[in-house]
């Protein structure tokens, strides 16, 4: 069977927020009293991000690849994940077609951070800024996000195969 020229993949990820942690989201320190609590650095963007390329990649999921069982992942930032997620698609044939993201918090307000996130993943996933979306949203205090007690991203992505090299 010859290799699609697209796949799509879709990721969503959640941490709980907690005292004595940095608030780390697409790669980016946000100031804010509390941090997500997680094996890794708990950037749940770049985590939301990682799976859809997984799974556009055929790849299986971020728990399979970095385990928090595993002591290496330790404080890991979720960067480094991030760029060996997209080195496994590469394996696979594919690069970064764009990616479309979405932050649910009801706080601390994102939106002066989107842009710094944005250019952020368009670096670790070698692709032009301008296919890279990031969204930020309030549950409007409902649930547990919308009691400040944590925070979640959800990310859509295509993947396009890599020209053939000649």
């Amino acid at each position: 069977m010859d290799q699609p020229e697209y796949k799509i993949g879709t990721g969503y990820d959640v941490h709980r927020l907690v005292a004595g942690r940095k608030l780390i989201l697409g790669g980016v320190d946000i100031p804010y009293a509390l941090g997500l609590e997680g094996h890794s650095d708990a950037d749940v963007l770049i985590h939301a991000v990682c799976d859809a390329i997984l799974g556009a990649a055929g790849c299986g999921d971020i728990g399979e690849h970095f385990p928090d069982t595993d002591p290496a992942f330790k404080g890991i930032s979720s960067l480094i994940l991030l760029e060996k997620c997209r080195e496994l698609a590469a394996e696979k044939g594919y690069e970064i077609n764009n990616v479309d993201c979405i932050v649910f918090a009801e706080k601390p307000t994102l939106s002066p951070y989107k842009k710094d996130m944005e250019e952020t993943l368009a670096r670790i996933l070698k692709t032009d800024r301008g296919f890279v979306n990031v969204k930020a949203t309030t549950t409007e205090k409902l649930g547990f996000i919308g009691k400040g007690e944590g925070i979640a991203a959800q990310c859509t992505l295509l993947l396009k195969a890599r020209p053939e090299k000649s």
